[in-house]
């Protein structure tokens, strides 16, 4: 019997995500999914006329196929799935994991080279540029053990924040887009040193409502390139190619990260940022407001959602609200402003709109997570 909640997932993913319409064709890739879940989305789309396609991988097959892959099997490998992307009107990627650190400890020349040569074509070039679509994890032991949940709680909790309210999210969010495409200046404050200013005057802010992330709740833009100075010390863990850090601090001049350190993994953070001259600029700032997501959990899908957070993000810039940042790294990190995460402000041209996690002004307290929950 189909579980009625993976039931009602599969309808907002096809019905709200990626709006599927009769006689489109939609790629469903499941990584470490279980059968039941690619069922329920291929009669959802099935449903509304239209035509599934699945592909399957596991993530253990994945790392052996990176860590042995010469640069011309990658380019096939990529070639042949640009091939089919270019087909599909729609994409839908579903990421199990039963080990979140499986990419831990692999050849880092081979992880460059895939981002650079199957990830970059096939998704930065392909799917992201050409198809409608969403990307969301799916609840496993594994991501249960990093939220310190059982598995039934965590699951319990993974389709409440999956299932919200998207179209209420939406329509609050629209006021935090009119504001952030007429901000200049953005000054941050958090616990310890966190003291950073930057403008993000003429770049587009985009509202993320359900459509390419399941959990979602944000609304990103980007930094002028050059703009950012000051210091940002993020206080929840990461994850960088299955490699765990914890309490990153970035130092910026003139955009540019001069000093880089953190308590795990500290002297693994030059190499990264040492990829490419991008990797050392920020290509996207996003303020998040998911009420169910309170914690982190070193998944990024959820993490960047966290209620009172804010994510600063160093590496290629998205094209819907471009600075002009190129780069093979896109590093998702995350600062939590909530009072017993030390608090903290984000203001614009010099007005405070967050306080310690919650909007004060009229027009954005409908993203508070009392307004969002209400029934």
């Amino acid at each position: 019997m189909m579980d009625p909640r993976i039931e009602r997932l599969a309808a907002t993913l096809i019905q709200h995500s990626v709006r599927l319409k009769e006689g489109e064709h939609l790629l469903i890739e499941g990584f470490d999914i279980p059968d039941q879940a690619i069922i329920a989305l291929v009669r959802e789309a099935r449903r509304v006329g239209g035509h599934p396609h699945v592909a399957m991988r596991h993530g253990r097959i994945q790392r052996a196929l990176l860590e042995s892959a010469d640069d011309e099997a990658l380019k096939v490998w990529a070639d042949y799935d640009v091939h089919r992307m270019e087909r599909m009107n729609a994409y839908l990627g579903l990421r199990g994991s039963d080990n979140i650190s499986e990419m831990a400890g692999a050849p880092e020349d081979r992880v460059k080279a895939y981002s650079r040569l199957y990830a970059r074509p096939v998704h930065f070039e392909e799917r992201v540029k050409k198809t409608r679509w969403c990307i969301l994890r799916w609840p496993s032991p594994s991501m249960a053990q990093l939220a310190e949940m059982s598995t039934d709680a965590f699951e319990e909790f993974y389709f409440q924040v999956c299932t919200l309210d998207y179209g209420r999210m939406a329509r609050a969010t629209e006021f935090l887009k009119e504001r952030m495409e007429r901000t200049d200046q953005v000054h941050i404050l958090g616990p310890g040193d966190t003291d950073l200013r930057f403008s993000i005057q003429g770049i587009p802010a985009v509202p993320c409502c359900g459509e390419m992330n399941i959990p979602d709740g944000e609304c990103f833009t980007a930094p002028v390139r050059d703009s950012v100075q000051g210091i940002l010390h993020y206080n929840t863990p990461t994850i960088y190619h299955g490699e765990s850090f914890a309490n990153v601090r970035l130092e910026f001049v003139d955009g540019k990260i001069v000093d880089a350190t953190a308590d795990q993994n500290g002297d693994k953070l030059a190499a990264i940022f040492d990829s490419d001259e991008g990797a050392r600029y920020v290509g996207e700032f996003s303020i998040a407001y998911n009420p169910y997501i309170r914690e982190a959990m070193k998944d990024i899908l959820f993490d960047e959602k966290i209620a009172g957070s804010l994510h600063f993000t160093p590496g290629q810039a998205y094209d819907e609200a471009d600075n002009g940042n190129r780069s093979e790294i896109h590093w998702d990190m995350v600062l939590i402003q909530r009072s017993e995460y030390g608090g903290g402000t984000i203001s614009f041209d010099g007005e405070v709109i967050r306080r310690d996690g919650l909007f004060v002004v009229d027009d954005l307290l409908g993203l508070n997570p009392d307004a969002l929950t209400a029934e």
